[in-house]
């Protein structure tokens, strides 16, 4: 599942990042790693951006962004 598809209070952890190499070193200098633990706090009423917390920080993801990353969901 794609992190841009979970509902807003949703936790998931990161299974695989995919995306060109500037968006992958982007990503690992937020905290956004595999096996790392994201939570999505709101999404915009037009789904754009997106509110996580990653390692306790919030950061706001553009929806193509987080369409490179694939989660599983944490009951």
């Amino acid at each position: 599942m794609k992190l841009c598809d979970l509902k807003p209070g949703t936790k998931g952890k990161i299974i695989r990042i995919s995306g060109n190499k500037n968006l992958k070193r982007r990503f690992q200098t937020m905290g956004i790693l595999p096996g790392e633990e994201i939570v999505v706090e709101k999404v915009a009423p037009l789904g754009d951006p997106i509110d996580v917390i990653v390692k306790g920080y919030h950061l706001s993801l553009r929806k193509n962004e987080a369409d490179q990353i694939e989660v599983e969901v944490i009951k």
